[in-house]
Parts: structure tokens; C-alpha cells; sequence
């Protein structure tokens, strides 16, 4: 009779745990490499819990242990014990994750939690410029991350240049060049993966005045 009983709150623990994992594991936004991202269940009382993730969904969750953090695909930043834990996620791909519940009895179940997918990076820019005197070129050298080929578009608030590369070291000639300081930045970056539409890069371009021409005087001994 204790036997069951234990059984039975076993099985009411469980079904509540599942149905908060269930919840939580639903991928509403796109996930990227280098990013962090909780995992949890709902605590039950004198319970503890274990996480893995999986890179392999053919294997046997009940028995197999997970090998993506073993195999540098991904990492627990602050351990993988906890009703929540952080992971972050180091290469693109799928991946499944479990959650393996110890009760006071020490009673264990796993729980195959659900699957994920990790994008490849968002591009990104950073852009630089020398300072200039006035009417001189300059060039803008764009350092692009990502897979390429590029496509980004530059402004300066009044005009707009969409660029096309394979270079991820992009040079832009700007002749003429401003002839007051001028703020250059990147509304949007395209790469083989996806689309940045917040780069946050910009560069401000310095623009000096040349020096004042003055007579030349012949000064006698």
C-alpha cells in the first residue's frame, strides 16, 4: 500500500513537470549561436533535476547521456542542475534536451523535454575612417563578420549606397569626400544565413580645415 501510494504522487508530480516543460521549450524567437537561454521546469517539492542535451535524437534518452557539451556544442555557464539552468550555445544545429527528476525517495524519471534549433550567427559590421583635411578622399573600411556573400546598406542620413561583397575587409572610396564631419552608419546587413536590421555601426568622419595661406615675407639682414 505505500508502495502505491508513493507510485501515485510519483505520477502527479510528473504530470505537472511535463506540462510546464511542454510550455517552456516552445521556440517563439530564433535562437543564434553565442546566445543564452534558460531551460525549466516547475519545482516540486524535495525534488532535484539534471539536464542534457543532445545532439543525436536517435538515440535511447533513458539510457544514453548527452554529448553535446562534451563535444563543444554547447555549455552550461553555471552547471546543469536546477529547476532552471542556462545554456549557451556554441554551433549551429538541433539539438534535444532532457531533464532527468530525483525525489526525496529518490525515485528518478527522465523526461525527454523537446528539441531546439540554433541559427548561425547574426553579420554584423564595424566601420572606421581616418580623420581628413577638407577635400581630401577617405575611405571607410568595413569589417563584416559572418558568411558571406554581403549585403549592406550604408547612409548618412541624406543619401543611401547599398553595397554587394564577398570581401569581409570592404573598403568604400568616398571621393569627395564630406566637407564637414559626417556620420556614417549601417541600417542593415545581409549575409547567406539571415538579416541584421540593427548593426548599431557607424563611424563619424573628421573633417579639418587646411591651414590659412599668409604671405611669405623676405625679411633683410
Amino acid at each position: 500500500m505505500i508502495r502505491l501510494v508513493h507510485i501515485l504522487r510519483l505520477a502527479l508530480v510528473l504530470i505537472p513537470a511535463m506540462l510546464t516543460v511542454a510550455t517552456a521549450t516552445a521556440q517563439e524567437t530564433r535562437v543564434y549561436i553565442g546566445m543564452t537561454t534558460p531551460l525549466s521546469v516547475e519545482q516540486m517539492p524535495g525534488d532535484s533535476y539534471t539536464w542534457e542535451i543532445y545532439n543525436d535524437p536517435s538515440v535511447d534518452f533513458a539510457v544514453v547521456s548527452g554529448t553535446a557539451v562534451d563535444e563543444g556544442q554547447a555549455m552550461f555557464p553555471s552547471g546543469n542542475t536546477g529547476a532552471t539552468v542556462q545554456v549557451t550555445w556554441l554551433e549551429a544545429g538541433i539539438y534535444f534536451y532532457k531533464v532527468t527528476a530525483v525525489d526525496a525517495a529518490n525515485c528518478t524519471n527522465n523526461l525527454k523535454i523537446g528539441m531546439i534549433e540554433i541559427f548561425e550567427s547574426l553579420p554584423t559590421a564595424v566601420i572606421t575612417a581616418p580623420e581628413i583635411c577638407i577635400g581630401d578622399p577617405v575611405d571607410l573600411a568595413v569589417e563584416l563578420t559572418g558568411n558571406g556573400p554581403w549585403t549592406f546598406t550604408l547612409t548618412d542620413g541624406t543619401d543611401t549606397w547599398v553595397h554587394n561583397t564577398d570581401d569581409p575587409n570592404y573598403v568604400i572610396t568616398l571621393d569627395p569626400a564630406p566637407k564637414v564631419p559626417t556620420t556614417y552608419w549601417i541600417t542593415e546587413i545581409k549575409d547567406l544565413y539571415g538579416t541584421n536590421s540593427d548593426p548599431q555601426s557607424e563611424v563619424t568622419v573628421i573633417v579639418h580645415p587646411k591651414p590659412k595661406s599668409s604671405r611669405i615675407r623676405v625679411v633683410d639682414n
